[in-house]
């Protein structure tokens, strides 16, 4: 017997007492972190600290859309123009072929509505996404615990393990950890991303989901050697395309929204597209645009109300991201 995938409005969050101390807390954390590797690596984010390349190029919110997906940004259609950064996830700017999560980064400009953060009008709608489809932590508290160690080296990283999750567990979870940071990955031309976590669509809760187009060709052999090269190479040669994509939610036990890690099984709609026109990032257009990029917030609560981020991986993002633009002076 199918099941039943009509999207629900029946959907809630569950926020816990303390939790804006605990997120403070993640917040002086993350900027402690983050200033030790500037102090390295010079002025840049916490995490995905290493821009690839960046992108201009427009997002077009199609007509035949789902009444589902019909709210704040997709309400009607219209195009938008757009920025795009690349980047690699982690804290230390790494060779593109250490193993890691790759981010895929949009900002749609020119966007009219009440902002998700409550200071007024919105100024973009921003996506963050990755190329997981899920987070790989239930929860804000393990995630948070897990960076921490590991930004002390791999010892404190395993001793961390170890102490949280046992003599066994421990090195199980770092096998497990592993695997999902060294995914085959073909490049950003090419592999879908996720937002993993899900926002607000009108009364409905959604994930997000970027499909390339196959126009965009195939992957190359070499590309994981510069993953920035690999994509500007793409780009000189043809304009890029990509689905952008809704998943509803349908109901507590199959879609959460305070548990990240958990996968949705609800079909993908595609709402927009989201296309570069060939440009030469290597340029000095291209490299203006790129310094631009690097300055900019790229953050999923710059957002209409009408798509503001749900759960408690989300609510942490704000306190944390913000901390983040204070501490390289975005903010």
């Amino acid at each position: 017997m199918a099941q039943d995938m009509t999207p629900s409005t029946q959907w809630r969050e569950s926020v816990p007492p303390g939790e804006a101390g605990r997120f403070a807390s993640y917040g002086q954390q993350f900027a402690a972190i983050q200033a030790r590797k500037s102090r390295r690596y010079g002025t840049g984010r916490a995490l995905h600290r290493k821009q690839l390349t960046a992108a201009k190029g427009t997002f077009e919110v199609l007509a035949d859309v789902p009444d589902f997906a019909r709210h704040g940004l997709f309400a009607s259609p219209q195009t938008f123009e757009a920025r795009v950064r690349l980047s690699n996830g982690g804290m230390d700017r790494a060779a593109d072929s250490t193993p890691d999560i790759r981010g895929f980064a949009i900002r749609v400009l020119g966007v009219k509505g009440d902002s998700a953060l409550g200071n007024g009008p919105a100024v973009s709608q921003d996506f963050a996404l990755i190329n997981q489809e899920v987070f790989g932590f239930p929860s804000s508290a393990e995630f948070v615990d897990f960076v921490v160690a590991a930004s002390a080296g791999m010892g404190s990283l395993i001793r961390f393990l170890i102490k949280r999750y046992g003599l066994l567990g421990g090195p199980a979870r770092l096998v497990k950890l592993m695997r999902t940071m060294g995914k085959p990955f073909s490049g950003f031309a090419t592999e879908m991303h996720f937002s993993a976590a899900p926002i607000a669509c009108g009364p409905y809760a959604v994930r997000v989901r970027l499909l390339p187009s196959a126009g965009n060709g195939p992957a190359r052999a070499d590309a994981k050697q510069n993953w920035g090269a690999d994509f500007s190479t793409h780009l000189r040669d043809k304009d890029l395309k990509w689905d952008v994509q809704l998943q509803p939610y349908l109901d507590d036990q199959r879609t959460p929204i305070e548990d990240a890690s958990v996968n949705w099984p609800s079909p993908y709609a595609t709402v927009a597209r989201l296309t570069l026109p060939r440009q030469d990032t290597e340029s000095s257009q291209g490299k203006a645009l790129m310094a631009e990029v690097e300055q900019s917030i790229f953050d999923p609560w710059q957002a209409l109300a009408e798509h503001r981020p749900l759960g408690d991986v989300q609510r942490a993002r704000k306190v944390v991201y913000f901390e983040s633009q204070k501490g390289r002076g975005a903010a």
